[in-house]
């Protein structure tokens, strides 16, 4: 397994939690070639990544997952729900001090998402919209001002 941040500071935080003696960590900026081999990895996951990711580089993001993946292998990806922009909403954590960190964000469509994978030549073989539920709700009551609104964006996807 293979974890990759372009953050030190979050790859130490994900390092730090049992069990993760035996995942390799990889410090790199996805909007740059990743730096694996053609057809390395039998399952891809890009969780709550692709909001990051500039409208214009999407199929090229998409083309370098489908690259590092094998032919029989499985994509996932996952995304902060466009609905969220609209109500003002973005990616956002708390640091260890307790401030707001808000990494840059990129507001885009789900036909951008949908074009971008297609663009790269990706077979869409799953979309998923979640709604924020009173489970969420229960769990994480911030998330209470999102009741009922889409809040995640998922694709699974295979390589052609």
């Amino acid at each position: 397994m293979t974890a990759v941040d372009f953050s030190d500071e979050m790859l130490a935080k994900a390092r730090a939690k049992p069990g993760t003696e035996g995942i390799r960590f990889v410090t790199h900026d996805v909007l740059r070639p990743l730096p694996f081999a053609d057809r390395s990895f039998d399952r891809v996951l890009s969780a709550m990544v692709l909001e990051h990711v500039p409208v214009r580089e999407l199929a090229s993001f998409f083309r370098e997952l489908a690259r590092v993946a094998r032919a029989d292998g499985l994509i996932v990806v996952t995304a902060m729900h466009p609905s969220m922009f609209l109500r003002g909403r973005s990616a956002s954590f708390r640091d260890e001090s307790g401030n707001d960190v808000r990494p840059r964000s990129y507001q885009a469509t789900l036909s951008d998402y949908v074009m971008g994978a297609v663009d790269a030549r990706l077979e869409i073989r799953a979309l998923l919209e979640r709604a924020v539920d009173e489970t969420l709700v229960a769990r994480f009551p911030r998330a209470a001002q999102s009741l009922g609104w889409p809040a995640l964006f998922v694709m699974e996807l295979r390589p052609r």
